[in-house]
């Protein structure tokens, strides 16, 4: 990655990923690929901000080890431990995959800064990767949540479309299309106005998903509240309800800042140019905590998920001790009650749950 004093007037006159604006006023100014914008935006925050900049890489270390431990046991369970592939589950498993993908660019990030500094070309498989994957992760929140209301609320409706080989091509769909957007954009060179592929992108990419999670919250809300459910109907809705509730936090805590940022940038290009550069590291920070946070809505997407994990653990504590006094209590247990009772520390409790199928 260039320096600031390599960089030119178009990389100093404004960090922003917006920056279009200016460089469309200025006729004279070469014509820059977007990415190349992005790409200037380390150099410039370890340039002015040194402390901050070290804060960030610490933080990003932290999320980089926490993705790769979480997403990495999620899909282990998904894909070894999950026997029902279910659209949910499918969508579930890309959403891992984008996670460990977004956990992986983090040090790739640090590692073109340090090691190949002044060429723009390196760092665009990073930029690309990291755009791709936090659009691939909007994307796949949205499914989750559609396909979760579709069981939840309108199943019989809904039942031939919530096929896995439909999940599947809707992936499939996902990754093109989040591909061809995110080379798009990037693409856009400074003298083109890119401006506008930023609110289209914003508008299709971040306000129309939000939009529907928020829709399908209050659907279910409402679903809820009517009268003569049964408690297995209920429990089923109020889980799906804690989903989507939870992709919304998500939705607002992780990518509102940067696509706020966004639009902001390109509505008002004068924004100081230090602060605008601290908003969007910190921004891009809070984004690339998802790859954290979305564990929380793999408990909810299977009802077997946290009793799966839990075996799993309980199997591995149980490894190491004397198995005679389990048989001998589990004899007596048996006398005594007349049926054949497992232990939930045995293996046992764990082929119980894994047996358990995931919701429809």
């Amino acid at each position: 990655m260039p320096s600031a004093s390599t960089a030119g007037p178009l990389a100093l006159a404004a960090p922003n990923a917006t920056v279009a604006a200016a460089a469309w006023a200025n006729s004279s100014a070469p014509e820059v690929p977007l990415f190349h914008l992005f790409a200037l935006l380390d150099e410039e925050l370890h340039a002015a901000f040194p402390g901050l900049w070290l804060a960030l890489v610490a933080v990003h270390g932290v999320i980089f080890l926490a993705g790769l431990v979480l997403n990495g046991l999620a899909l282990y369970v998904f894909c070894c431990r999950t026997r029902a592939k279910t659209p949910s589950v499918i969508y579930t498993i890309n959403l891992v995959v984008t996670d460990l993908l977004v956990g992986l660019s983090l040090p790739t990030r640090f590692a073109v800064f340090y090691g190949t500094r002044g060429c723009l070309r390196c760092a665009f498989p990073h930029v690309f990767s990291y755009f791709l994957n936090m659009h691939c992760s909007i994307l796949f929140l949205t499914c989750i949540c559609v396909d979760r209301y579709l069981a939840i609320v309108q199943p019989d409706g809904s039942r031939r479309w919530r096929q896995p080989a439909c999940a599947r091509v809707v992936c499939a769909l996902v990754w093109l299309a989040a591909g061809a957007v995110t080379l798009s954009v990037l693409g856009v060179t400074a003298g083109g106005r890119p401006c506008c592929h930023i609110f289209a992108l914003t508008v299709l990419e971040f306000l129309l998903p939000l939009l529907v999670i928020s829709v399908f919250t209050g659907r279910i809300v409402c679903a809820l509240s009517r009268p003569g459910l049964l408690r297995q109907g209920r429990q089923r809705r109020v889980r799906a309800m804690q989903l989507l509730l939870t992709v919304l936090v998500i939705f607002l805590v992780c990518f509102t800042p940067f696509h706020a940022r966004q639009v902001a940038v390109a509505l008002w290009p004068d924004v100081p140019r230090q602060a605008s550069l601290v908003v969007y590291h910190v921004a891009v920070t809070l984004s690339s905590l998802n790859s954290c946070m979305d564990p929380i809505v793999y408990c909810f997407v299977t009802s077997s998920f946290q009793a799966t994990v839990r075996g799993l653990f309980r199997w591995r504590g149980a490894e190491g001790e004397p198995s005679i006094g389990h048989a001998v209590s589990m004899h007596k247990s048996s006398k005594a009650s007349g049926q054949p009772r497992i232990l939930s520390t045995g293996p046992g409790a764990l082929t119980q749950a894994l047996t358990n199928g995931p919701e429809a």
